[in-house]
């Protein structure tokens, strides 16, 4: 399980690099993400994503179980310390994923609502050019067109506007997909440590059984 959530969390690290440089592998990205919100899509995400939540919801209860009981023995065992470490390596790469799919989606969301506001905006001011370079004619027309202009570039600076607002938005949602990248680094190194930790309890747990076989032999002896 936790091997599988490792690999759930880099591959969504990656497509939240691969989604804040415009690259190729950006259009790629795009396009796989437009498909997964068609159709049945939208539905399987919800269902993986309510089975996240269940899955983090029982490593909580588990934990607070193991708090329980070593609040009743007075300190917690070599095997609640194990299981506790265990799900709490379970519970945050779970947090973390859950987390990292909600900024892919508002990527997506924000890349796209910023393309097509771009679009807009470069149809708006090619209109406005061909209203500028077919001024003649007689007066009236000419005020119809200059109004038609003024309309025109103030929609132009709305959409610069409305640009400029979602572009800030994707450099907020880029940091802080750099600060859980550079977060995901150290829950890694964090997992070293309690891989290490893990075997140097189970090498106690097995020094401490020898010892008791030894005893009990040396007492039927």
């Amino acid at each position: 399980m936790i091997q599988l959530l490792f690999a759930l969390l880099l591959a969504e690290v990656a497509v939240v690099g691969v989604l804040l440089f415009n690259t190729p592998l950006r259009k790629l990205a795009l396009l796989g993400l437009d498909r997964l919100k068609r159709g049945r899509g939208p539905l399987v995400v919800r269902t993986i994503a309510a089975t996240g939540l269940v899955v983090l919801g029982s490593s909580l209860y588990s934990m607070s179980k193991i708090w329980s009981r070593s609040d009743q023995i007075g300190a917690l065992t070599p095997t609640d310390q194990v299981l506790h470490s265990r799900h709490f390596l379970e519970a945050s790469l779970m947090g973390y994923s859950l987390f990292l799919a909600l900024i892919i989606d508002r990527l997506h969301h924000y890349i796209r609502e910023w393309r097509g506001l771009r679009k807009s905006m470069e149809a708006a001011m090619k209109q406005n050019r061909l209203l500028e370079e077919a001024k003649s004619g007689k007066l009236d027309e000419i005020k119809g067109r200059e109004e038609k202009i003024t309309s025109l570039n103030e929609e132009i600076q709305q959409l610069k506007l409305a640009s400029e607002e979602r572009m800030k938005e994707v450099k907020m949602a880029e940091a802080n997909a750099i600060a859980l990248r550079k977060q995901s680094e150290g829950l890694l190194l964090e997992y070293d440590r309690l891989l290490e930790d893990n075997q140097n309890l189970r090498s106690q747990l097995q020094s401490i059984d020898h010892h008791l076989s030894h005893s009990d032999s040396k007492k039927n002896a």
